[in-house]
């Protein structure tokens, strides 16, 4: 009964995290229709034609590297997904599609995804599991799957784009989650993200790019 009425109430907090997700998605989709528009305004309005050709090459930078961020992370993310649904299946816990799922929403959201998601798959174990140390394997092969990716491949994938400093990452993440719930949380990195390629190209912002660089 305890196993059964976890998985209803991390059903009910995967729905919510999904939502959130599609609403994320929905945010961004109409961004990039509106993008271009935005753009032609500035440009615009831009007095010298220096100014102009440095406004086009952010937003080209800003959508190349994001692009690129999104596409990656979200690859990789399904990746774990899968491994996760694989291992938990092998490790003797239910709904390996469940838990799948719930690693790769977790993993949209840096270090307090993961973080929460060993959390839960101790949980997990400990309640669905009679064997003690059996009871533990879920959350190790969890912990296993994220240091192999988010410590390893990803790092090394995204190190050319994003190189942001952890400690304000985490502030990012905690601001933008107070701020906007879970759209917050996933769009945090990328925001912080642009941020540091708008002070890397101002040059009386460089100084804060310096410091938001990892």
């Amino acid at each position: 009964m305890e196993g059964t009425g976890l998985s209803e109430r991390l059903l009910a907090s995967t729905r919510y995290v999904a939502s959130g997700l599609f609403e994320t998605v929905l945010v961004l989709f109409f961004l990039l229709i509106s993008g271009e528009t935005f753009l032609r305004r500035l440009v615009e309005i831009l007095p010298r034609f220096k100014n102009k050709r440095q406004a086009v090459d952010i937003a080209n930078q800003i959508e190349s590297d994001i692009a690129g961020y999104l596409m990656t992370i979200t690859i990789m993310n399904v990746s774990v997904g899968v491994a996760t649904g694989i291992a938990v299946a092998v490790a003797g816990l239910d709904d390996p599609l469940l838990w799948g799922t719930v690693a790769f929403l977790l993993n949209y959201v840096p270090i307090l995804g993961p973080m929460i998601g060993v959390v839960l798959f101790l949980m997990a174990g400990l309640l669905s599991i009679e064997t003690l140390w059996i009871a533990f394997l879920p959350a190790a092969a969890y912990l296993a799957i994220h240091l192999i990716e988010g410590e390893t491949i990803t790092p090394l994938l995204l190190a050319r784009r994003f190189t942001i400093n952890p400690v304000l990452v985490i502030v990012s993440l905690v601001f933008w989650y107070w701020m906007w719930g879970v759209p917050g949380a996933v769009l945090a990195t990328p925001m912080l993200a642009v941020t540091k390629i708008i002070c890397d190209r101002i040059q009386s912002l460089n100084a804060f790019g310096h410091f938001i660089e990892g």
